[in-house]
């Protein structure tokens, strides 16, 4: 169940928080300004109000001034200017032109600033069906950055006061996705459930968790004063800790199912790790009331379940690969419920933050604000896609626009414009579910608006249902777009019949003109568009340079380069930023039209395998932490930098592959002739025949010969460009061959070993020989620690080499032109 939709967390959350504090504060500036102005002054402040309560989300203190500030004086700007351009009709084209092109370049600062984006749309569509003079043009843009500034020193005070319980709904929003993650990883103890089917969904929560992470870093991190502060951050970072626990019990799966698949150790430890998704989702209720935890789930029986089972399959002709990943698994899972027992109890133990983070510089942990006007300059070129986007949307306007003006009723023009500039997105997925939502919520919207006016008539009961649209609104806007439709729906006909009460036509023509709005973002969804898989592979090499920092840094941690883990922990956030980066592109893709798909299954394999390769990492780095004085140290530090040094050579390999410089190196420039070349060519050839009924016999002849050896030139350029071709695809296929057996190795090598030790044919001298995981079970050096953390490595140096066979087929991929 979802964060915001489980009831027992989402009447304490910071999404109806923020409804309730956007809805009190816009209706409560409205009424005031009615207090000292008439009803059409009032709405000119309410919307100033309005629009500055988009910017009001969930930040540190000093980012929320900032962000509100932008919002106040943008949105002021720009409804100046439109108000001052809208006597001229001349003018008043280029002036919405500018505008728009210049909010949809704010996309270049990324998911911050799509909420200013929008307010600054919004603010043109409300003002350009207005008539205006100089004067009231200006009289307009002071009351709206009135109702703006006092939005926006409203939403400061609330925030400054409610900090606190702010941080802790962010935080228990981390919690409860963690929760989340643990109860998907239940399942892979199921061998009836795809297991394939299974790490997707994995990894898609990934990208859930990794955002609910970071907002948590944002605010937990910063401005740390008191002991419950302290509380916080230590919360925070036993939240961490169980995150990479649970993150390196992903390495033995497939071994486990095709082993103990349909026996009751299988279901005991899918029932222990549902346990533990219970207990952190009580942690995360406790923390959102902001009470002490205190642990109420009762491990020990299963626990105790789980170790007699793997006693009595000792007995048994088992893999002693697959025991000794069983008995791992088992305390790996043992590790991670101590985490969270120091969750609850970190949870209701005030402390010092001076003392958790003593003189460490976060700040590669926190998302920086800088807003430099020189981001847009360097996007001003074809390739960006903001700069696709905000030509797009700019059109798309301008088509709404002329539509508003000739239709055959008196439409309020301002609806089509704010469906378009609400629908279309910069990426086409987006647009998409934005097409849909609004579209459904806009007919659901109507329809109760109907029924609420029909049985309700007065004034006070109806700002009442106002009220409630509001905080619905504003509550939705970033979970379920679909419910804020139904509520801004709700809103406007509620506002307009009290405005102008009796409007009978007002609800058909509202549906209308979101049916042409919405039609016009579809189409232009497809004019100048940002297909994703232009930008997947400058994501792929971000991750495969973070991979091999992120293995640098554990190689130095292991080898006690570093005097602690700061710069591990680093990169192992950039590590999975880059990747939660490249599977949310990765999923946009598959939400595209499929003629712009490339490399899906590559580039599932390649996700899955880096995810693997973190895993990987974790359990060796817990292994060195937790056996730490059972290993021979020589041993361990020689496995760990010859299995480093392997993968970080196989990931340079990758990087080769993606860019083609591997397979194909550089080609001759004057062997091969470009396409455009080539027309030249036959162009040449052409004109020859043509001149040959023109020209004397002798010149003719002279012609016809050189259009001859024009023609043949151009065959042999044809028959190269033919062969390359070719020779590429072939090498695609050999790629795609190389990956799949790549793929199904480990299973064969599992599936070959349990028919032999079932039939008897195996004795265990051989089981060791033929394991799993491609070596033996022991270590040379006789240690059970060594053996387990060679295991852990042999499996790393083997899923980055699977990573540069995939690299070579999705740059290749990528390259097709569309």
């Amino acid at each position: 169940m979802e964060y915001a939709h489980d009831p027992r967390t989402f009447l304490f959350s910071h999404y109806i928080y923020r409804g309730l504090r956007s809805a009190t504060g816009v209706i409560g500036i409205t009424l005031l300004a009615m207090q000292v102005m008439d009803l059409p002054s009032a709405m000119v402040v309410s919307i100033g109000a309005l629009c500055t309560s988009l910017m009001d989300l969930p930040s540190p203190l000093n980012h929320k001034f900032n962000e509100m500030l932008a919002s106040v004086l943008l949105c002021t700007a720009v409804a100046l200017i439109v108000a001052l351009a809208v006597p001229f009709p001349r003018v008043m084209p280029f002036v919405l032109v500018a505008v728009t092109f210049f909010a949809g370049m704010l996309t270049v600062y990324g998911n911050k600033t799509m909420s200013l984006q929008f307010s600054a749309l919004f603010v043109m569509t409300l003002t350009v069906n207005e008539e205006f003079v100089v004067r009231k043009a200006l009289e307009h843009a002071g009351l709206f950055g009135a109702g703006a500034l006092a939005y926006m020193i409203y939403a400061m005070v609330v925030s400054w006061i409610t900090e606190q319980r702010t941080r802790q709904q962010i935080l228990a929003e981390a919690l409860y996705e963690i929760a989340g993650y643990l109860e998907i990883k239940s399942a892979f103890y199921d061998a009836g459930n795809d297991f394939d089917e299974q790490f997707n969904q994995l990894v898609r929560q990934q990208i859930v968790v990794a955002e609910r992470q970071q907002a948590a870093r944002d605010l937990v991190l910063r401005g740390n004063k008191t002991m419950h502060d302290g509380l916080l951050m230590q919360v925070h970072l036993r939240m961490l800790d169980l995150y990479e626990y649970v993150l390196s019990t992903n390495t033995d799966y497939q071994m486990l199912r095709q082993t103990f698949g349909g026996t009751p150790v299988l279901d005991q430890l899918r029932d222990l790790v549902r346990m533990m998704s219970q207990d952190v989702e009580e942690v995360a209720f406790d923390v959102t009331r902001g009470r002490p935890s205190y642990a109420t789930v009762d491990y020990a029986p299963t626990i105790k379940r789980v170790e007699h089972e793997i006693a009595q399959l000792r007995h048994h002709h088992v893999p002693a690969a697959a025991m000794t990943a069983l008995a791992d698994t088992l305390e790996m899972i043992k590790g991670a419920i101590t985490l969270i027992g120091q969750i609850h109890e970190a949870s209701r133990t005030p402390v010092e933050p001076a003392k958790l983070l003593p003189g460490l510089d976060m700040t590669p942990f926190l998302t920086r604000q800088k807003y430099e006007f020189g981001v847009i300059r360097d996007n001003l070129h074809w390739r960006s896609p903001a700069f696709r986007f905000s030509l797009r949307i700019t059109m798309a306007v301008a088509v709404g626009l002329w539509i508003g003006d000739h239709l055959p009723y008196a439409s309020h023009g301002y609806w089509i414009l704010l469906t378009i500039v609400v629908i279309l997105k910069p990426n086409f997925s987006m647009t998409k579910q934005r097409y849909n939502d609004r579209l459904i919520g806009t007919l659901i919207g109507c329809i109760i608006s109907v029924v609420i006016l029909r049985f309700i008539h007065d004034p006070l009961l109806l700002l009442g249902v106002l009220f409630l649209a509001l905080v619905a609104s504003a509550t939705f806007v970033t979970i379920k777009y679909r419910y804020t439709a139904i509520a801004a729906c709700v809103q406007v006909l509620i506002q307009i019949n009290l405005l102008a009460p009796g409007s009978q036509t007002v609800v058909g023509e509202r549906l209308i003109d979101t049916v042409i709005g919405g039609v016009v973002a579809s189409i232009f969804s497809f004019v100048l568009p940002s297909w994703e898989y232009r930008a997947i592979p400058k994501l792929v090499e971000s991750v495969l340079q973070a991979n091999r920092r992120y293995i640098a840094a554990t190689r130095d941690l292991l080898l006690r380069k570093s005097t602690d883990d700061y710069a591990y922990r680093v990169q192992r956030k950039q590590f999975m930023d880059s990747l939660s980066a490249l599977i949310s592109s990765f999923q946009r893709m598959l939400d595209e039209p499929r003629s712009r798909h490339r490399a899906v299954d590559n580039l599932n394999r390649f996700i899955l395998q880096n995810y693997l390769v973190a895993a990987h990492i974790a359990a060796a780095r817990i292994q060195v932490r937790q056996h730490y004085g059972e290993l021979d140290l020589p041993a361990a530090e020689a496995a760990v930098s010859q299995a480093t040094e392997a993968a970080t050579r196989s990931l340079e390999l990758a990087s080769e592959r993606l860019a083609g410089e591997e397979l194909h190196g550089q080609r001759g420039v004057g062997f091969i002739r470009t396409p455009a070349e080539v027309a030249v060519a036959g162009l040449a050839a052409t004109e020859a025949g043509v001149a040959d009924v023109l020209m004397p016999s002798a010149e003719a002849q002279v012609a016809q010969t050189e259009a001859r050896e024009a023609e043949a030139q151009a065959a042999q350029v044809a028959q190269a460009e033919s062969e390359a071709r070719q020779a590429e695809a072939e090498a695609d296929a050999a790629s795609e061959r190389r990956a799949r057996l790549a793929d199904s190795a480990d299973r064969r090598k599992a599936e070959v070993l349990v028919q032999a030790a079932t039939s008897g044919e195996l004795g265990a001298n051989e089981i060791s020989h033929f394991a799993p995981d491609g070596g033996s079970t022991a270590s040379s050096t006789g240690r059970a620690a060594n053996a387990l953390l060679e295991r852990r490595l042999r499996a790393l140096r083997e899923d980055t080499a699977k990573i540069a066979l995939r690299t070579g087929a999705i740059g290749r991929a990528m390259r097709k032109e569309d």
